[in-house]
């Protein structure tokens, strides 16, 4: 379960974000992968250089390290999000060398080391091969789904499905979970109803019908946590919050759109009787490539800035774990 939009300023800035629900407890830090840093290739014998540093959000467990999300120098960002019952990647590694065939849980690492915007990304996908592989932390075959964004305000979300490998423009700039992207967007469609406006009065035979107070436009509006409803509820508020001045602007309306899908403890609980809840919120401004992010323990929200060193290296920089203890201020 996870929730992720873009936003735009009015100056045309770029942002992504997400909200991260899992029922797997996460240990995730900040790391920065320098320019041409070069990684084993965990599905065909061969080493892969990045020609482009990132910064992102991932774990390291039994020496293999995933990123959730994160963003690259040119401000190309991406993030993974669960795709229950509808992923189906390739499982067959074929001995070809005019494609490059990547662990899904290695994609994210490879495109951004390797992509400078969504149509660099499009072209490179000719020749990529995703293999599903069993990550550490679930020991399973992680079913994922992937959108990204670029500077220039452009989205895209990337699907393997019984379909094949699928990309598609993104106009509204949401994405949460399963079903695919096609379904939510004509989903959308039994909400047309849904308004910011107060309704009128009405009648029904004779009995006059009264609104209570202000929101009765929003009575539709499905309420849930699963991801249909999710998806409704964040393209709604998305597309109805004044567009942001600036980045400040931005960052308010961004927290403030997710706490509507933000999950508590409790609120869902698996068969294997976890907790899945929004374990971390992350926002990322593609033109500074900072992050603005805040945790399930820490509600105060923290800014990490892309390192300003662009040195080539072989070592991946630990920024720090992101969960800290909140500090409460007095006034």
């Amino acid at each position: 379960m996870c929730t992720a939009i873009t936003l735009q300023s009015f100056q045309g800035e770029a942002y992504l974000g997400r909200n991260m629900d899992f029922s797997y407890l996460l240990q995730p830090h900040f790391y920065f992968v320098p320019r041409n840093y070069q990684w084993t290739n965990m599905i065909v014998p061969q080493d892969i250089r990045n020609p482009y540093s990132f910064m992102g959000i991932g774990e390291e467990l039994d020496g293999m390290r995933g990123f959730f999300d994160g963003v690259n120098e040119h401000g190309f960002a991406a993030a993974a999000l669960y795709f229950a019952g509808y992923a189906k990647y390739d499982d067959t590694v074929i001995l070809d060398e005019s494609s490059i065939q990547v662990a899904s849980y290695d994609f994210l690492s490879y495109i951004l080391g390797h992509c400078v915007s969504v149509e660099d990304f499009i072209a490179q996908m000719r020749n990529i091969r995703i293999i599903g592989t069993a990550d550490p932390l679930t020991q399973t075959v992680a079913p994922l789904h992937w959108i990204a964004a670029d500077r220039s305000g452009s989205c895209i979300v990337l699907e393997l499905t019984d379909r094949g490998a699928e990309i598609f423009r993104n106009p509204i700039g949401v994405l949460a979970n399963s079903p695919d992207l096609r379904w939510h967007m004509t989903n959308l469609r039994n909400y047309m109803e849904v308004s910011p406006r107060q309704l009128e009065k009405n009648v029904w035979g004779g009995i006059q019908l009264l609104p209570f107070g202000q929101g009765g436009g929003t009575v539709p509006l499905p309420g849930g946590y699963t991801s249909p409803e999710r998806f409704v509820r964040t393209a709604y508020l998305k597309t109805h919050v004044p567009t942001p001045q600036n980045t400040e602007d931005a960052v308010v309306s961004f927290f403030q759109i997710m706490k509507s899908v933000s999950i508590p403890k409790g609120a869902v609980v698996t068969v294997r009787d976890t907790n899945d809840y929004t374990q971390y919120t992350a926002f990322i401004d593609l033109q500074t490539c900072s992050y603005f992010f805040n945790t399930y323990e820490n509600l105060q929200v923290r800014t990490v800035e892309y390192p300003i060193f662009q040195e080539s290296s072989d070592v991946v920089y630990d920024l720090g774990k992101i969960t800290q203890n909140m500090i409460f201020e007095k006034l």
